[in-house]
């Protein structure tokens, strides 16, 4: 078993016709998916379907808070088209899609096939520390116990309504997909970095340039310019440098006046984007990436120990 939070490894499980039908009906109205025959996402129905959308990234990246993420799996019946319409996205952040065609009109058994499969998962990978449910059933509730039990921590994720305040109460830490689906600060500065934050670019010589080089803009690809395709795959997509950091930062654990050690924020950062690389961004350290976002993230050193928080946010002006 893990013997700290850099060990620990997380086991995601999704109920996906579970949380996409219990997001459509928080969205539209209890009753709405069955109303409006949702699975089959006529064009009568793609805009509520679109309002509705459960944003999948987000579910992964919460889960990756609490460590490496070592298994994630989706269930459902992806030959239905509102299940259809999530696979790629699903494919791209590495989940296996379980297949599993209903046995009668209505149920598909998604709940005894995910149990089984956690199960075994937590017998045969006994360095699984973390169980994530992301489901509202209470037939998880046997589930989330056991696997207590077990000496796991178990997590839930479920839709405000949709979910059983028995299996809330059965795991060990519990949030609502509102909270986790929180959307980013649009509104965060772009602003590049001062000149005196910004790291020299070096001559030939090896030897600092006089012109500083000018700090990244947040929604520029984590990538070395001139590196081949090769060594570093496709440019990175969604946020940029300094968005992933504030994200980051929105994840880890904080003391009492909201810092977090540095080296779980970028810990973090590799978690949520494993092409992170600050020496590709032009950075000799971590430290001094996060110097040059100083208008965003406060930065606290303390001999070899560093610490950081975000800027408290002005107040913008009437």
């Amino acid at each position: 078993m893990p013997t700290s939070e850099d060990d620990a490894r997380v086991g995601v499980y999704i109920d996906f016709d579970n949380i996409v039908i219990s997001r459509y009906d928080q969205v539209h109205g209890d009753g709405a998916w069955r109303r409006d025959n949702a699975r089959d996402a006529r064009p009568d129905v793609t805009a509520r379907l679109e309002a509705a959308r459960v944003d999948v990234s987000a579910l992964l990246d919460f889960a990756s808070s609490f460590g490496t993420l070592a298994v994630t799996r989706a269930y459902a019946d992806w030959s239905v088209p509102a299940n259809a319409a999530y696979r790629r996205q699903l494919v791209e952040r590495a989940i296996d899609l379980t297949q599993l065609f209903p046995a009668s009109g209505t149920k598909n058994g998604a709940d005894i096939r995910l149990a089984v499969d956690v199960l075994e998962d937590l017998f045969r990978l006994a360095d699984v520390s973390h169980v994530v449910i992301v489901a509202g059933d209470s037939d998880y509730i046997a589930l989330a116990q056991r696997c207590k039990r077990l000496g796991r921590v178990v997590v839930g994720i479920g839709v405000p309504g949709g979910t059983s305040r028995a299996l809330i109460s059965a795991c060990d830490e519990f949030e609502y997909y509102d909270e986790v689906a929180q959307p980013d600060d649009d509104d965060l500065d772009d602003a590049e970095a001062p000149a005196d934050a910004q790291r020299p670019e070096k001559s030939a010589a090896g030897q600092p340039s006089e012109q500083p080089a000018a700090a990244p803009r947040r929604d520029e690809p984590v990538t070395a310019p001139d590196a081949p395709a090769a060594a570093t795959g496709q440019p990175i997509g969604g946020p940029g440098a300094t968005r992933l950091l504030v994200k980051a930062l929105g994840l880890v654990g904080k003391d009492a006046d909201g810092w977090s050690q540095a080296s779980a924020v970028k810990q973090q950062m590799k978690r949520l984007n494993p092409q992170y690389n600050e020496a590709a961004l032009g950075f000799a350290t971590f430290t001094d990436f996060v110097r040059s976002r100083n208008s965003q993230v406060e930065l606290r050193e303390d001999g070899q120990s560093r610490s950081l928080r975000l800027r408290t946010a002005k107040p913008k002006r009437g």
